[in-house]
């Protein structure tokens, strides 16, 4: 691989990453989240730093597992895997979120130590998180895409953090995520169509 085209594959899983993540976390658990604990701490910049942390740890880790998984599986079983799970992806997305904010419980520590593991638990297994797994095993790419998967979380929990629930209720929420979901759509269908030309299985 040249070191243009290199580049171009990094540069396309950074911003993918991004977008995805993004349009995913509208209205997802953990923007809720963010809801709540901008209401009950009032203190901005320590929940926004305890949400980047606990996101790079989290993503960080499942970048890691997705980059695993392509030592331990062939190319050819991993496309279908892999586009297996973009499409399920798909329909997960259109699933709406929840939560209850008792679930938080009582902290006595302060607003960065409770969003830190707050947003460290509420990431694992959620669709964020099994999305980064998948594209740092799609483009191997593992730096890139987990800071786009950190990118794509603050662009839509900081503005939750600072604006609050006023822009929720100003967001198209089903509208973005049947834009997300599309995109995890056509992922998984173009995989899987590569998977199908590297057979033979072309029309």
């Amino acid at each position: 691989m040249s070191t243009t085209v290199k580049e171009l594959t990094v540069l396309e899983a950074f911003l993918i990453s991004t977008g995805i993540v993004a349009l995913a976390e509208i209205g997802d658990k953990t923007q809720l989240l963010a809801f709540i604990l901008a209401a009950r701490y009032r203190k901005p910049l320590p929940i926004v730093l305890g949400i980047l942390v606990a996101t790079l740890l989290n993503h960080g880790l499942a970048g890691a597992l997705g980059a695993w998984l392509t030592s331990l599986i062939s190319a050819e079983h991993l496309r279908w895997i892999l586009g297996a799970s973009f499409l399920a992806m798909a329909v997960w997305i259109l699933v709406p979120d929840k939560i209850d904010e008792d679930d938080l419980g009582r902290t006595r520590y302060g607003a960065f130590t409770a969003t830190l593991v707050a947003f460290f638990l509420a990431e694992m297994g959620d669709k964020t998180q099994i999305a980064t797994v998948a594209l740092a095993a799609q483009y191997e790419a593992l730096f890139a895409v987990v800071m786009g998967t950190t990118l794509g979380m603050m662009i839509a929990n900081v503005p939750a953090v600072y604006v609050g629930e006023k822009l929720a209720h100003r967001m198209p929420v089903r509208l973005v995520h049947s834009i997300a979901a599309l995109i995890f759509a056509l992922l998984g269908i173009a995989i899987l169509a590569g998977v199908g030309a590297s057979l033979g299985l072309e029309g």
